[in-house]
Parts: structure tokens; sequence; C-alpha cells
């Protein structure tokens, strides 16, 4: 199947330093938002506790706004009630960050305060408490791992091209991973494990893409040298198009499945890659490959 003719010659590089303009203010606002607004934190991050339970058929009808007015009556009205599952299990998981002290006993509250609500109480399905402190430290070490894995791919890039390739590299992975973040900001959406999780994957996916067309324009500027530069960096991204393409979009369908059927234990997740696979696909040329030639015309002069 040819999605792509291999004829096609795009002038991707024509607008690349309006791409790199409009990618710096994009970086700039939603770096902003994020120290203005800050992230909604997931219980991992900022300490508390999570109650799942399952209420009875006998209960009658419930859903998350039936439990949120429970728990607002109960002095929980900053809890997040999401559904567990399909309707019929009748499953919910309920989040309330607390301090470290307040936490202790808020479980069996929680429990017994939304138990009496209901004829014939409520079934517990699982506890988690995380007290403030240890969410400190996974704050911590989950900045250190996304800040490790862009300077050891700033070390391989190095090694398996040249020290001109690596900025680029590292810029575009950099800006995959703040767009991402900044719209979990930006929308008041949970950051939890499960985001910092798609934010690796991100990273990887969005440098596989960026390795595949660096190969091919080292390959081609072996060819042609260094004279016409945006034509090989033009000639290399069509060259590769059709696979870059190919491989987005149905990296897109498993994604948007998970999204649509996964339900909402994995829609974090989901969305996350989503919007990574988007904006890894864009970087790859507008900021990556566009960076590439701005480095090499500075070496130049």
């Amino acid at each position: 199947m040819q999605i792509i003719s291999p004829d096609t010659n795009i002038d991707f590089m024509k607008p690349g330093r309006l791409m790199i303009l409009v990618s710096l203010v994009a970086c700039v606002g939603f770096l902003t938002v994020m120290l203005w607004k800050g992230f909604n934190l997931g219980i991992e991050f900022a300490g508390g506790t999570l109650v799942q339970i399952k209420v009875p058929e006998a209960a009658g009808p419930v859903d998350e706004g039936v439990l949120r007015a429970i728990l607002g009556d109960l002095g929980f009205g900053g809890a997040s009630v999401v559904r567990f599952g399909a309707i019929e299990d009748r499953e919910f998981s309920i989040t309330v960050q607390k301090s470290e002290e307040e936490s202790k006993n808020i479980a069996i509250e929680l429990l017994d305060g939304v138990g009496q609500r209901f004829e014939g109480g409520v079934v517990e399905q699982k506890i988690e408490s995380i007290g403030p402190r240890v969410g400190a430290e996974m704050r911590a070490a989950g900045f250190r791992s996304v800040a490790l894995a862009c300077v050891l791919i700033l070390i391989y890039v190095w090694f398996r091209f040249d020290l001109r390739y690596a900025p680029g590299a590292v810029a575009a992975l950099i800006h995959d991973v703040i767009i991402t973040a900044g719209v979990f900001a930006l929308l008041g959406l949970e950051f939890n494990l499960q985001v910092l999780a798609a934010l690796l994957v991100v990273i990887g996916y969005s440098l596989n893409d960026t390795i595949v067309i660096y190969d091919r324009i080292r390959e081609n500027l072996g060819l042609r040298g260094t004279t016409h530069l945006e034509e090989v960096v033009n000639q290399s991204i069509n060259q590769t198009l059709a696979r870059t393409l190919l491989t987005s979009l149905t990296t897109m369908v498993v994604v948007l499945a998970l999204l649509v059927l996964g339900g909402p234990v994995i829609r974090d997740f989901a969305l996350a890659l989503m919007i990574g696979v988007v904006v890894g696909t864009y970087s790859t040329i507008y900021v990556a490959s566009a960076l590439l030639i701005r480095i090499e015309r500075y070496q130049q002069s």
C-alpha cells in the first residue's frame, strides 16, 4: 500500500524559522501555565487516600454525582469520584487529598459515612494511602527520570551521529514533554504515575522517529554535501514521510482505542500518549530537523 508518492517533494523547511518561533512561544506559554496554575497531582505525587468501593444493587441508582453529593455532606467536598469498570459493576474510585495526620483514619470515616447512606452499605474493594512526604519524593524521582532520559539520549545521539545532531533531538524531546504536560496543567487533568509513564513512552517514540530522519539526513549529506543543506533535509524528510505517517497513524489507532474503550483506569495514559504522538511527529520535522540546519549554518559561519 502506497500512501505517499515517491515523487513527493514538500518544502518542509520553508517555514522552518517560523515553526521554531511557534514552538518556542508554545513552550514558554505552557511553562507559564505550569508555574502559574500548577498540576492537579494524583495521590502518588500529592499524597492522600484512595478508596475503591462497590455499591450493591439493593442500594438503588447511583452515579458519580450521587456520591459527590454524599461526600460533600460528609466534609469531603474536594474528593475525586471516578466510575471504575462498566456501569453494571457499580464500582467507584474515590480519591481524597489530606494531610498525613488526617489521612490515617480517613478511609474508615469515608467507608462508614458512605455506607450509612446506602441500604446494605458498601463493599470495600481497595484502599491506598500515601503521605505527602512520600508524594514529594516520588515527584522528585519522576522529574529525575525524565531529566536522566534526556541526558542519556543526548549522549546516545552524540555517539550515534555527531554532536551537532544531539541538541536538536533533545530540544524536540523537551518540547514534547512540555507541551504534553502543559495540556494536562491547562485543562486541570490529573497528573499521576500513568501520565509520567506516558511521557517516558513519548520520549522514546519521538526519539525513534527523529533517529530515522537523522539517519537519512546523514546518508544524503554524505552524497550531496552541506552546500544545499535545506534541500538535503527536505529530501530526507520526504523520503521517510510514508514511514512517519504510517507509524503515527497506526499508533494513533491503538491509542484512540485505549482512550475510547479502555475506561477511566488508563484514560489519562492514553490521552497523554495521543498528545505526545501528534506533538512528537511535528517536533521531529520542525524542531529537531530545523535546529540541525540552524546549528550547521552557525558552525559554517
